[in-house]
């Protein structure tokens, strides 16, 4: 798939889920895979920090058949080695990883997703060519104990300078999830929410409900 398809993919959908299987209450990450993409989620991270990188990789091979099959898009954090050797439809990078331009240059077919905090960040990932800028983190949240939230209004004020698609993520949940759609997230990003829920599936489906209403 070229990218334009893949963004045009990425448009279409609603949640965006990341499985790391630190969150995934027990089970394994292969386990809720399959329960997120039979309640029909299309975006779908790998975010896996401490793996070898053949580990990794295999993971990252099985996770590719399995969306691929769902017609789901995959994602893969941190890594664009790994993205393209496993096949996968992108990479998201945080503020550390390689810079935007330079995973687009030697990725590009891939969808390039960057993590911002602010505008500037935001705005400065566009620049370089991301396909999408993910905001963040909103409310408080178990994985990024010390980061600030920005709050809601943030995506009020900073979504409108944007060109591109974007997300938001950060203690988001079928609490909260309102509050961000109702200020124009199309693609709430989610991790404990979902894979750290007794019914994983019936979760996802919930958040999906509160989003395509």
């Amino acid at each position: 798939m070229d990218l334009a398809r893949r963004l045009a993919a990425f448009e279409q959908a609603d949640l965006y889920v990341v499985i790391t299987e630190a969150f995934c209450a027990g089970r394994t990450s292969l386990a809720v895979l399959d329960q997120v993409l039979a309640a029909g989620v299309k975006i779908v991270q790998l975010r896996e920090k401490d793996l070898t990188d053949r580990a990794l990789y295999e993971l990252a091979r099985e996770f590719r058949r399995r969306t691929e099959a769902a017609g789901s898009l995959l994602i893969i954090d941190d890594r664009v080695d790994i993205a393209l050797a496993a096949g996968a439809d992108g990479v998201h990078l945080g503020q550390a990883d390689l810079p935007v331009a330079a995973a687009r240059r030697i990725a590009p077919d891939l969808i390039v997703g960057a993590s911002s905090h602010g505008r500037e960040e935001a705005l400065a990932a566009q620049e370089a060519g991301a396909g999408y800028v993910n905001i963040g983190p909103i409310f408080p949240t178990a994985t990024k104990p010390a980061a600030i939230p920005l709050g809601v209004e943030a995506l009020t004020r900073l979504t409108p300078h944007l060109k591109i698609p974007w997300s938001t993520m950060g203690g988001i949940n079928q609490g909260n999830i309102a509050q961000v759609v109702a200020r124009g997230a199309r693609h709430p990003a989610v991790m404990s929410a979902v894979t750290a829920a007794a019914d994983v599936t019936a979760a996802a489906r919930t958040l999906r409900k509160a989003i395509i209403g």
